[in-house]
């Protein structure tokens, strides 16, 4: 069994479901009292979205690497970013580790594709929506991406910040995501990508009419298999 780094703790509310997915989907695999291989790096989250927020990802990639190191150090074989946002800066994390990256929008685009979904709506922070680095990411395997209107990406990022990072589950804020998640499926989105690890505490598939692809669920599910292959 592979050892599987986590960079985790942003925030450390979906950190925990990776956690526990992992380890679930190990032992469903091999039965008993079987659990993951995990070392886990938990940043600061408060240091990163100050970074965030002043468009400093160059002062949040010298974190992360420093931590990827960290976990690569303690005999990690391969490597998660426990957040979508910040596969902003999985290319520099790439380049400073010997160890693969298994990114979140590559196991998501798998996903898609397995289901024949060619055709996407993305939920997430502003930087997830509104630029390029994951979009690009799911286009160029053939994924057409549509993401909400200004005023809805405004309510979308603020509530992850303010309410689902900070473990507030609001039945206000589950009505505006599925308002959302309904204009996205009118204007032609064959299922919904919730893009930011926080996302699938607050709405789940049952609540909609149209498929949603938890991405904290795919990413770890992914690599737990990807932990016990050959």
């Amino acid at each position: 069994m592979k050892t599987i780094g986590l960079i985790g703790g942003m925030s450390w509310e979906s950190t925990q479901t990776y956690y526990r997915i992992i380890n679930q989907k190990v032992r469903d695999q091999l039965g008993g009292l079987h659990s993951a291989k995990i070392i886990l790096y938990s940043v600061d989250f408060a240091e990163i979205e100050s970074l965030q927020h002043r468009g400093d990802w160059d002062g949040t990639a010298k974190i992360l690497i420093s931590a990827a190191q960290s976990v690569e150090a303690g005999g990690a074989d391969l490597l998660l970013i426990c957040t979508n946002t910040m596969h902003k800066v999985a290319l520099e994390i790439e380049q400073a580790c010997a160890v693969p990256l298994l990114h979140i929008a590559d196991a998501t685009a798998n996903a898609l594709l397995k289901d024949g979904i060619t055709s996407v709506g993305l939920l997430g922070t502003r930087f997830t929506m509104e630029q390029t680095f994951y979009r690009e990411r799911l286009e160029r395997q053939g994924i057409s991406v549509i993401i909400p209107d200004d005023s809805e990406r405004n309510a979308v990022h603020r509530i992850i910040y303010e309410e689902l990072c900070q473990g507030v589950i609001n039945p206000d804020s589950k009505a505006i995501y599925l308002d959302v998640v309904d204009s996205l499926a009118t204007r032609g989105a064959q299922a919904v990508i919730l893009g930011c690890t926080e996302i699938g505490l607050l709405i789940q598939a049952s609540d909609t009419r149209v498929a949603l692809y938890d991405t904290t669920e795919i990413h770890a599910v992914q690599a737990a298999l990807r932990s016990l292959s050959d």
